[in-house]
């Protein structure tokens, strides 16, 4: 899919077809869904959620080609590299996903760099050459020395990938007989691009992995 914020819609469409994945995760081709600990989908066999999952997925991605680009034919079915991984623990899960945002973060820092250098001039293989065995953070300096381009700039959804979920959000159902309101919270799926290594974001969001989103 040439555009991203139309596979985030697809991630989305998950998560609202199937309330028991709680967390997704996508970066270019690539996309990650956490089922919670107790969903009872398919007596809980991993080949039938994976099949399930691609199925869905691919459909999507069928159905709504033509709405988002009417004027382009899709030449064949799409394909995914599928895989189900069962961690028995919510650390393990975590670890996992950041794994995820930093090889995002690896893969695109070499494609911007590799890119920019052919659209420079260099040969692919000439770009190669001259990436071969650099750090990130000569990689960073490469792109401000000869581009002027700030790598911590870029748009994050290709910096970090998309994190789907459902938020907590408080909304104001009505007011009381004395004036106050009354709230009630709700969940909203959700797409945002923020650091998900370390303990921070799900300190503050514990609730996904936990299954106290209503």
């Amino acid at each position: 899919m040439p555009f991203s914020p139309v596979r985030q819609l697809f991630q989305i469409s998950m998560l609202e077809q199937f309330p028991d994945i709680v967390f997704a995760y996508g970066v270019s081709d690539e996309y990650s869904f956490i089922w919670k600990e107790t969903t009872q989908f398919y007596q809980r066999r991993s080949s039938k959620l994976l099949s399930l999952s691609v199925s869905y997925f691919t459909s999507v991605y069928v159905m709504k080609w033509k709405e988002f680009f009417p004027h382009k034919e899709l030449k064949g079915p799409p394909y995914f590299d599928g895989r189900v991984v069962c961690y028995p623990r919510a650390k393990i899960v975590q670890d996992y996903l950041a794994w995820r945002q930093v090889d995002c973060h690896i893969n695109n820092q070499y494609n911007t760099c590799f890119w920019m250098l052919v659209k420079s001039g260099k040969t692919q293989r000439e770009a190669q050459v001259l990436l071969k065995g650099t750090q990130a953070k000569d990689k960073n300096e490469l792109l401000f020395r000869q581009f002027n381009v700030n790598y911590d700039k870029l748009p994050q959804m290709f910096r970090k990938g998309s994190c789907v979920y459902r938020k907590k959000v408080e909304e104001v159902v009505k007011l009381d007989d004395t004036g106050n309101p009354v709230t009630r919270t709700r969940s909203k799926v959700v797409v945002e691009h923020m650091d998900i290594i370390g303990p921070k974001f799900w300190s503050e969001l514990p609730y996904i992995l936990k299954e106290e989103c209503d």
